[in-house]
């Protein structure tokens, strides 16, 4: 099997291949962190950032990326128990998680994730 870890690029275009979206940078002190929303109800599915490693648990200097993505909350609480998951970043500990971006992960899972967090904050019919 090849293990192939995405990164913060893979992931924008993914969901520009899959989604036809474009990532938003809304902020000027943070210009690498991205938001990926819905067109017609304009709902945020994912965030894309950079953080300091020590803002999300983990050990060390520097800056990780990560991707937040809203998740079944029963998900989530399986989630937290495997490696490159941690509680979410600055969003909702019950409906969202965050997902390291540091090469622990493989890229059908993230991308699994990312489409998950795109159906549950779809607009409803």
């Amino acid at each position: 099997m090849d293990f192939r870890s995405p990164d913060r690029d893979a992931v924008l275009n993914h969901a520009e291949e899959a989604f036809g979206d474009q990532p938003e940078y809304l902020w000027m002190k943070f210009p690498r962190d991205a938001v990926l929303r819905h067109r017609d109800n304009a709902k945020w599915y994912a965030l894309v950032l950079e953080v300091p490693r020590c803002k999300v648990g983990l050990e060390g200097e520097g800056m990780v990326d990560i991707l937040d993505v809203k998740c079944d909350p029963i998900l989530i609480g399986s989630l937290l128990h495997e490696r490159g998951f941690r509680p979410a970043y600055h969003m909702n500990k019950a409906n969202w998680i965050t997902i390291l971006l540091d090469g622990s992960l493989p890229e059908d899972q993230v991308f699994d994730l990312l489409h998950l967090s795109f159906e549950l904050t779809r607009k409803k019919r």
